[in-house]
Formats: structure tokens, C-alpha cells, sequence
């Protein structure tokens, strides 16, 4: 399946799941927020795919040795808990087989990524 295909139906997904907001009648986020489907909210000022990453490079900018990977570790884990949710919402909203397809792929290879690096956050820096 074409790339951009795929990213722009899951961007639609997210764009789409705005609605549900109103239905379940809750308040709508702010242009700068968005609650995942955990109810968290995320504030991100920069909202998008192409801001989200400038927002986390920019906390890796200027670091080095142990506090580069620190502040890797910790966008890195955030960056793939929001590819878990997202892929969790393409289970339960998908229409296509190859979408549900790869959103269980996402989840098994991100979650154990997660886990992988929560490891070496407790193994060096005792968190």
C-alpha cells in the first residue's frame, strides 16, 4: 500500500475522532491540544506531524552523552505511545483489512520498542 495513502487516512482518522468530542459531550481541545485515547490530554503547540517532530528535536538540541540519551529515550517513548493509540484507534475505526493489518503490526513493534527502552531508562538513570 502507497505510503501516503496510509498516513493520510490516518491523519483523517484523527481529524475525524474531533467529532467525537461533540458527541460524547465532552469539550472540544483547544487548537493546541489533543486528548488521546487514554483521555490524557496532549498540548502541542505546534500541532502536526512536521511540529511534533521540530518539538522533539528541539529538546534534543544542545545535548550529548547521557543527557542526550536521557532526552531521546523519553521523546522516543512518548513519540511510540502515541503511535500505539493511534494504531488502536485504526483497529476499532478502520474500514480496510490492511489498515487493522498494520495497526496490530504498529502496536506488537512499538509497544515492545516501549518497553525495550523503559528498560534502559530503569537500568541507567534509575527511572
Amino acid at each position: 500500500m502507497d505510503t501516503k495513502i496510509l498516513l493520510t487516512a490516518l491523519i483523517a482518522l484523527i481529524i475525524g475522532a474531533g467529532g467525537g468530542y461533540v458527541i460524547a459531550g465532552t469539550n472540544v481541545p483547544d487548537e493546541d491540544e489533543h486528548m488521546m485515547s487514554s483521555g490524557m490530554m496532549m498540548h502541542d503547540n505546534s500541532m502536526g506531524m512536521g511540529g511534533e517532530m521540530d518539538s522533539m528535536m528541539a529538546g534534543l538540541e544542545g545535548k550529548n552523552g547521557d543527557e542526550f540519551d536521557k532526552a531521546f529515550l523519553s521523546e522516543m517513548i512518548m513519540h511510540h505511545q502515541g503511535a500505539v493509540e493511534m494504531a488502536e484507534a485504526a483497529l476499532q475505526n478502520a474500514e480496510h483489512e490492511e489498515i487493522k493489518n498494520m495497526a496490530n503490526a504498529i502496536i506488537s513493534a512499538q509497544t515492545t520498542e516501549i518497553q525495550q527502552m523503559q528498560g534502559w531508562q530503569r537500568a541507567w538513570y534509575g527511572e
